[in-house]
């Protein structure tokens, strides 16, 4: 899995941290906020991939491709700033799974969609690209989740 990573920071001609030292971040940052992990590295891989400077068309940037009002929200001042990024990214997702009643289906899409536009239509919002990303998720953490159990 780790030759995977460096593959692709070396086809992309960019060098970042190592992806277990982002590991690390995100389950230290996951473990803070009581949020779990298998979901915070499941919402990474599908929002970045694990690349600290993925900045998406709509203008979301870093590790969890947070936009500039989610950033200031959680008081993240360098959305590159891989530490930031990822704090700023759980405790958003910690806020998603108290106002959506932990309901992850509704977490993931608000992350993706934002909490106000999925919180008014629930369940019903299905917005293609919502759609995609929240079975991405979806299935990256039950992967995750089946990772952990085997290396137990």
């Amino acid at each position: 899995m780790i030759g995977r990573f460096i593959l692709m920071a070396l086809v992309a001609g960019d060098v970042w941290a190592q992806p277990p030292a982002l590991m690390a971040l995100a389950d230290r940052w996951a473990e803070h906020f009581g949020v779990s992990r298998e979901l915070v590295r499941a919402v990474i891989e599908a929002e970045s991939n694990w690349n600290p400077r993925a900045v998406s068309p709509a203008g979301a940037v870093g590790l969890m491709q947070l936009m500039p009002n989610t950033a200031a929200a959680f008081r993240v001042g360098n959305r590159f700033d891989a530490a930031e990024n990822i704090r700023g990214g759980v405790a958003y997702l910690a806020f998603l799974i108290e106002e959506c009643g932990g309901d992850l289906r509704l977490v993931v899409g608000s992350y993706n969609a934002g909490h106000g536009r999925v919180l008014k239509a629930g369940l019903q919002y299905r917005n293609p690209e919502t759609v995609n990303f929240t079975h991405r998720v979806a299935y990256l953490f039950r992967r995750n989740r089946w990772e952990s159990i085997l290396t137990q």
